[in-house]
């Protein structure tokens, strides 16, 4: 089952500094989904924090991909930057997708973030993205395309096409903050149909409450 999640950094500082952070952080991020078995569909590495959008093949599939990430990586900024300590916050964001309906929405979601940081003014300026992949066709060895994405057409070029349609229009704000409440309560994003499915299934309840006093938002 596909599965947002959101890294950020050690009180919302950068965990990354310059271009070679970026490519050593996609290279072992390609080297834990192959040892992890995880379909990547989606990413974003923004300054402070990354998301990003899997199926995992079984339950133990993230926590081994995110500690194996993450302790390379750390160990890479900390001897090349001559620093010490924690670089991310202790604990992972993730939400439960529902496949049908809300999976391109929350691929849109991470692919516009730099849009809607006022990085750049179209996702494909931005390259540290699976935008190019998803939207131009840019070969990209990280990412397996999910079924609803290749839904979106009978061949290569008709699926891009659709896909580029999808970001011609802002992202609803009401989607959005759908996807960060999912988000910051740990909670699946879908429709009540599939939340009773994951209720059933873990006797846990899922139910996205209504925000109390404002939060800082995920991004």
């Amino acid at each position: 089952m596909p599965l947002h999640i959101v890294q950020r950094g050690h009180n919302r500082d950068a965990c990354f500094f310059a271009e070679e952070d970026y490519l050593a952080y996609r290279e072992w991020l390609g080297e834990a989904i192959k040892n992890t078995g995880c379909q990547l569909h989606a990413y974003v590495q923004m300054t402070n924090h990354v998301h990003l959008l899997l199926t995992p093949p079984d339950t133990g599939a993230v926590s081994r991909l995110i500690i194996s990430l993450g302790r390379r990586y750390v160990q890479h900024i900390n001897r090349t930057y001559r620093r010490t300590g924690t670089l991310w916050d202790s604990r992972y964001k993730s939400s439960l997708v529902q496949a049908d309906g809300y999976l391109l929405l929350c691929q849109r979601y991470i692919e516009l973030n730099p849009v809607r940081a006022a990085m750049v003014d179209d996702p494909a300026h931005y390259r540290w993205s699976s935008y190019r992949a998803n939207g131009l066709g840019q070969p990209n060895a990280l990412l397996t395309r999910h079924e609803a994405y290749l839904g979106l057409g009978k061949n290569e070029e008709d699926r891009l096409a659709t896909y580029r349609d999808f970001f011609r229009s802002e992202l609803d704000a009401a989607a959005i903050d759908d996807i960060r409440l999912a988000l910051s309560q740990g909670q699946p994003l879908g429709n009540s149909r599939f939340l009773d499915t994951i209720e059933k299934a873990t006797g846990r309840r899922c139910e996205v409450r209504p925000r109390g006093r404002p939060r800082k938002p995920v991004e």
